[in-house]
């Protein structure tokens, strides 16, 4: 298939997927919709790790630490300075996070520039320590970012965070950054930095015996992933409309690492598929912690049997697909025209 028609094929499904949304603005109802908001920024968080871990092999464990990063510097430039004077309640915010205030691509932009300067900064230093140390350290990071959001109530409102976030996220931003993000990982991967990515992570030792510089490229996947995660993160934040630092713990990076390694380590279509189907089938899978009346027979709900059902389901994929949905592997426009051939013959 030349060059020319897939291209045209992309503009299609780009065109399908904003008929779509048109669709479910005026016909889905808001928990419907929140959930495809959610699809898109799973995907967009799994996308960022995936280049990381899946593609140059860095075992990251510091996505929550980015995420909290990109959506409380998003917060602060989209709420208004009035706004911010009634959240302060515990001390008075710095002039400079009082006074700020931006359009929301420009905070959604500047959530991510930050996140990913912090990705320099630390990324420095940790990627020079090996695969397990790596993920430890980064695991320290996020912890790090929590705790200092949690202790400095001039810039982040301490533990009681900001409520009332105004929600600018909806379908059309979400997804709209969600095709950005998948068109520059696409892109990147498939340019001769991404085949240095593969090679790092396939062989570092290799990598270096032929000239590459390792922790160069290493810092820059590291720092394109921190901006992503950053992006996410601001969504998030202006999807939920509050947040605070609890909302950043360990199991965030977790949930965005589930997707990922569900999907296929290296695999852009894994991530998008599983983290169209986790997110469903975790919003689905709420009805465990519903009451449960059969008969003359009641139980009551158990909070969390959601996790505990689909920690059983996930350790199920790893036992009997290790490598998750995909593989390796990408849905590509000539796969499905080779499919159709094979099911006509």
């Amino acid at each position: 298939m030349n060059r020319n028609t897939t291209i045209l094929l992309n503009f299609v499904l780009v065109g399908c997927l904003g008929l779509f949304l048109w669709w479910a603005e005026g016909n889905l109802d808001g928990y419907k919709i929140q959930i495809l908001n959610l699809i898109a920024v799973n995907i967009i968080l799994a996308l960022s790790l995936n280049l990381i871990y899946g593609f140059t092999g860095m075992f990251s464990l510091g996505h929550a630490g980015f995420m909290a990063i990109g959506a409380y510097v998003c917060s602060i430039l989209i709420m208004t300075p009035d706004q911010k004077a009634t959240l302060f309640i515990l001390q008075e915010a710095f002039p400079l996070v009082q006074n700020s205030h931006a359009p929301f691509l420009v905070a959604v932009i500047a959530g991510g520039l930050v996140a990913a300067l912090f990705g320099i900064v630390i990324g420095a230093p940790l990627l020079r320590l090996g695969d397990d140390y790596l993920g430890i350290a980064t695991l320290g990071f996020a912890e790090i970012v929590r705790v200092i959001g949690n202790n400095i109530p001039r810039v982040t409102n301490g533990a009681l965070g900001f409520k009332g976030i105004p929600d600018h996220a909806n379908l059309w931003w979400n997804f709209g950054w969600c095709l950005l993000t998948l068109y520059f990982v696409i892109r990147i991967v498939n340019s001769n930095t991404g085949n240095v990515f593969k090679a790092i992570r396939d062989d570092e030792t290799a990598a270096k015996a032929m000239g590459i510089n390792v922790f160069k490229i290493k810092l820059l996947s590291f720092t394109f992933g921190a901006f992503f995660a950053g992006v996410g993160g601001a969504l998030l934040a202006s999807l939920l409309t509050t947040i605070d630092p609890k909302m950043f713990l360990f199991t965030l990076t977790f949930s965005v690492l589930m997707i990922v390694v569900t999907g296929g380590l290296g695999s852009i279509t894994g991530s998008i598929l599983a983290g169209t189907g986790i997110t469903v089938v975790l919003e689905w899978l709420r009805i465990v912690e519903n009451p449960i009346t059969i008969g003359d027979w009641s139980m009551d709900g158990i909070p969390g049997m959601r996790m505990v059902v689909f920690s059983l389901v996930l350790i199920l994929v790893i036992l009997f697909r290790r490598e998750g949905i995909m593989g390796m592997r990408e849905i590509t426009w000539d796969g499905v025209a080779r499919f159709m051939k094979r099911g006509k013959a």
